[in-house]
């Protein structure tokens, strides 16, 4: 900046006035300013900028999955909102690593972000770095709560797995429940909201275990187990609930090599559903029946209680609720396979 300011021949405040809102200075002192930028090709380094500031224009994103779709349409939404707002969402994962959470928090600090919204780890998570965090800058949690207490936007996996239990056991044979490895707390939470609706309806709970070691690659692992489950005698009933799509794709792979056909037919085999309503579960074979999150919504509200927390003015279509822990209730999609 100080070089730019001697290239250009104008004090480093003016310049500096410039690149923080062009419509600050002068026409004329305007137009110096973009032809000396053209001719130099400068710009000034943001995180630089923003280390000097007392209050910064970033937002840290910690995801524990940037590959997951449910993610990166999340993702997407809040960069989308950031950038209208005047920030920059700067996205790191943690690859469902606690090791990685944890240096991107270095990180985020380091940076003198503003504010962060993250899909913590959970069980896995270094609770005590993370409230360190909040101690600091306004936090935000999405999808997975850490506790029971922060501000945190999600799913209510109770009604969703109501929805779907009922759904179920009132269009054909009553629901096994294959869940999720324990990659974060709706690995625990979804099981357990499995088994209230169940309870609800005097009907046993038929759990799949999962496996002891936790990983993201979900549908392998519906794959892996579904066939050694089918190589072995079968499901212990005719209808599987996936604790999420992902799974039900690998679930879905395996019966069709077994030549198991799936759906609701009376000459099928099995039926499959899921949870989540990724992008892709319309389009399997055949499209997965499951419940919808509104990934739009949970991204709405995360980034408008952020921005509620840092003092910004809301948008008068942005109205939030009162409350700081938001659970939105989720919507069936009744497809083919089930």
């Amino acid at each position: 900046m100080e070089d730019f300011s001697l290239f250009v021949g104008l004090s480093r405040p003016t310049v500096s006035k410039y690149f923080n809102d062009p419509n600050s200075v002068r026409k004329k002192t305007r137009e110096i300013i973009d032809a000396a930028v053209k001719q130099s090709g400068f710009r000034p380094n943001i995180f630089a900028v923003n280390l000097n500031r007392r209050r910064t224009n970033i937002l840290g994103l910690i995801v524990p999955n940037s590959t997951d779709p449910f993610y990166m349409s999340l993702t997407r939404r809040i960069e989308g909102i950031a950038e209208q707002a005047g920030y920059l969402a700067f996205v790191l994962s943690s690859d469902g690593k606690p090791e990685l959470e944890e240096r991107a928090i270095e990180t985020f600090k380091s940076m003198n972000v503003a504010g962060a919204i993250i899909g913590p780890l959970g069980v896995q998570s270094h609770h005590d770095k993370l409230a360190k965090l909040g101690e600091s800058i306004p936090l935000i949690y999405i999808d997975s709560p850490l506790d029971d207490t922060s501000p945190f936007v999600g799913t209510n996996n109770r009604q969703s797995f109501k929805l779907i239990v009922d759904y179920l056991t009132r269009s054909g044979d009553q629901p096994c429940y294959f869940g999720m490895t324990s990659v974060n707390s709706n690995a625990i939470e979804r099981r357990e909201a499995y088994g209230e609706a169940m309870g609800n309806l005097n009907l046993e709970p038929r759990f799949i275990e999962p496996e002891a070691h936790a990983n993201w690659e979900f549908e392998k692992y519906g794959f892996d187990t579904t066939a050694r489950i089918l190589r072995e005698g079968g499901f212990p009933t005719k209808t599987v609930l996936c604790a999420n799509d992902r799974i039900a794709y690998g679930v879905l792979a395996a019966a069709y090599q077994a030549g198991l056909k799936v759906g609701r037919g009376e000459d099928c085999d099995l039926r499959v559903a899921g949870h989540d309503d990724q992008p892709l579960s319309r389009y399997m074979c055949p499209p997965l029946t499951t419940v919808a999150q509104n990934y739009n919504e949970i991204g709405r509200l995360a980034i408008g209680l952020l921005f509620d927390k840092l003092g910004e003015d809301q948008d008068s279509n942005m109205e939030l609720p009162k409350d700081s822990r938001i659970l939105l209730n989720a919507e069936i999609m009744l497809r083919m396979s089930a």
